[in-house]
């Protein structure tokens, strides 16, 4: 690195170790020469087809090998990259498209209809296809190594938008570099590494994987969703990090029964928002390397994550800050708190996005507040409770609907838990669960929760459903619940 300069990834790492697997998905196998190749097709095709500099350039597109060279390929033409969630409705499409002021879009056979539907609406010229943009071709030969700033935006990744509408989090090629760095320097490196995308790689958990793999010269097994089957297979053919959140590692364990592990397993990395604490002991039983996270599109993954000889000790924390990233917790009054006290998580950092789309951020202290609580201890692990947006204030209670949940999925006929806040006129708020469970009938859940909860955590309603709404990361949408509930159920 010379200054606020660094050779790109992807192109430096075809020069360093041309012969290294970098993409195993289904049959194809690519080095990374043969990827790099790949990506100088798909770029030299977007220039041809009047893409600028600092254009942006959207893609619909569901998990595969094809998927990866265009996200290595927009940023190599020059372009700001708009990864699109592929479970998002049309006029959430539409929006998006509008908000970020895309160029183009890319989309695969999958999405091909919504997305020109979308792209018509938007004013946009039709979807350019994306088998079409891969397809094989005379490609150029590298020519002189590119190099990029640290400043200069290569994403646009928008938030899950659980409370209002999504933000377009502004990605630097700093941020993500110091994000692959940090985790490497907490996870270690290992030559014959084997990452597991199961995450969609419009996820910033998704794409980091690309990104780190690209800088550390590892593969990367793509998969086109998340099958636990697919996955645990993975694991036994070679995969030594795999990704996840708490309901995929959930029904990972529930698919491998009583089998063992292999030992080139080295790390499960489990993010996604606080995980019950019975399913962490149920991996750690399994021989599972359950490495707990916490992190934010904001700042590129990662924020804070368990060290590996931590992960049964400090089991419950999602770890400390990872180089060079800082954590705070600020109290209500904007000051820092004490160690052991509840409050708002704020981060700082190289990581940390330098603000939103068309959209103005006052930081001035630098540091992000991210609406989540949480607490540090005395000796810097953090633990998250809840989204502060979720936090059920009822008679003047705290409750964190996280830990209810925890509680009604221990009850052997729940299979899924949301909890919400509903408005009370004597107690400001009730709590409310919706929950999905095996047979017919609803058990008695609210003795249940009594005999383990305090009685102002316990819910008081309680909605049977098939699913809960969650996002294409797994995370559960509190606030479609709470829409559910203005409307009546």
């Amino acid at each position: 690195m010379i200054g606020d300069r660094f050779p790109e990834w992807l192109d430096q790492r075809a020069r360093l170790t041309p012969d290294r697997m970098a993409i195993r998905c289904r049959e194809t196998i690519w080095s990374y020469r043969d990827l790099d190749s790949r990506v100088r097709l798909a770029a030299g095709r977007l220039v041809e087809a009047g893409i600028e500099a600092g254009a942006r350039v959207a893609v619909l597109a569901e998990n595969s090998a094809d998927l990866a060279v265009v996200i290595h390929a927009v940023p190599r033409a020059g372009a700001i990259l708009v990864p699109l969630n592929t479970r998002l409705t049309i006029d959430e499409l539409v929006w998006q498209l509008g908000d970020c002021e895309a160029s183009l879009l890319i989309a695969d056979e999958w999405q091909r209809t919504r997305a020109a539907n979308a792209a018509a609406q938007a004013g946009l010229p039709a979807p350019l296809d994306l088998a079409a943009l891969v397809a094989p071709g005379a490609s150029s030969t590298a020519g002189d190594l590119r190099w990029v700033a640290a400043d200069d935006v290569h994403t646009i990744i928008y938030t899950s938008g659980t409370t209002g509408r999504p933000k377009g989090a502004i990605l630097t090629y700093g941020n993500h570099t110091w994000s692959a760095i940090g985790s490497a320097l907490n996870l270690g490196l290992h030559a014959g590494d084997l990452w597991i995308a199961a995450l969609p790689l419009f996820h910033v958990g998704g794409l980091s994987i690309l990104i780190r793999a690209a800088l550390y010269g590892i593969g990367v097994e793509i998969q086109r969703g998340f099958d636990p089957a697919a996955v645990n297979e993975a694991i036994d053919r070679g995969g030594t990090i795999v990704s996840v959140v708490a309901p995929m590692l959930e029904r990972m364990l529930d698919v491998r029964g009583h089998r063992g592990w292999p030992p080139t397993l080295r790390c499960v990395l489990l993010g996604g928002g606080p995980a019950p604490a019975d399913l962490l002991r149920r991996a750690v039983a399994a021989g599972l390397p359950v490495v707990q996270t916490y992190g934010l599109t904001e700042a590129a993954s990662q924020v804070t994550t368990l060290a590996p000889e931590d992960a049964i000790r400090r089991l419950g924390t999602v770890g400390k800050a990872l180089f060079p990233t800082e954590v705070r917790i600020i109290g209500p009054d904007g000051a820092p708190v004490p160690p052991g006290v509840e409050g708002e998580i704020a981060v700082r950092g190289r990581t940390v996005s330098p603000g939103y789309f068309r959209r103005s951020v006052e930081r001035p202290d630098g540091w992000l507040r991210t609406g989540d609580v949480g607490r540090l201890d005395v000796d810097g692990y953090l633990t998250v409770l809840d989204r502060r947006d979720d936090l059920i204030v009822s008679g003047g209670e705290n409750i964190y609907p996280a830990e209810v949940e925890a509680v009604l999925r221990q009850h052997p006929a729940v299979l899924d838990a949301g909890v919400v806040g509903a408005p009370d006129p004597h107690w400001g708020q009730r709590v409310v669960a919706f929950v999905v469970v095996a047979g017919e009938e609803l058990p008695d859940l609210e003795a249940f929760c009594r005999a383990r909860l305090a009685g102002y955590k316990t819910p008081r309603t309680f909605v049977q459903v098939e699913e809960l709404p969650r996002n294409a990361a797994g995370k559960l949408l509190r606030s479609e619940l709470r829409r559910r509930l203005a409307q009546g159920g």
